[in-house]
């Protein structure tokens, strides 16, 4: 649910987010769950281990992406839009997913996915064209 208030309300604000700004914020975001993945370890071993999946899966993502900072470039830049909703959505519904009761460590997924539905709506995504479409569909 934040995560759809929070794409409703960046909606009207300029993309002003660069791709190499995206690299950047996607790092971050997967440092932060790997390194609180180490923290709750102590507290609550079912939010480590969602720390962890989240955090292993946006850096495969990251790593993934044709953009200054990604490896392979397997997948398009203008793909992680989608791909980026779906791990924010993950992430909000992982206390459920795991069932953890501790509200600070509920508060902090939910507020990791509500930070990356803002960088997916606030970053400038290069639209591909129809001709762009066209020609890929023959190759493929």
């Amino acid at each position: 649910m934040f995560n759809r208030v929070a794409k409703i309300a960046v909606k009207a604000m300029p993309d002003v987010v660069t791709p190499r700004g995206h690299a950047v914020i996607d790092y971050m975001i997967a440092g932060a769950f790997l390194a609180t993945a180490g923290l709750f370890w102590r507290r609550n071993k079912r939010a480590a281990v969602a720390s962890l999946l989240c955090g292993g899966a946006q850096l495969g993502v990251s790593m993934l992406t044709d953009y200054p900072g990604g490896v392979l470039g397997a997948i398009r830049f203008p793909t992680r839009r989608k791909l980026d909703l779906g791990l924010a959505a993950m992430t909000a519904a992982m206390p459920e997913c795991f069932n953890f009761e501790d509200e600070r460590l509920r508060k902090f997924f939910t507020t990791q996915g509500v930070l990356m539905t803002v960088a997916n709506e606030l970053t400038r995504f290069p639209e591909t064209s129809a001709s762009e479409l066209r020609g890929r569909r023959r190759v493929a």
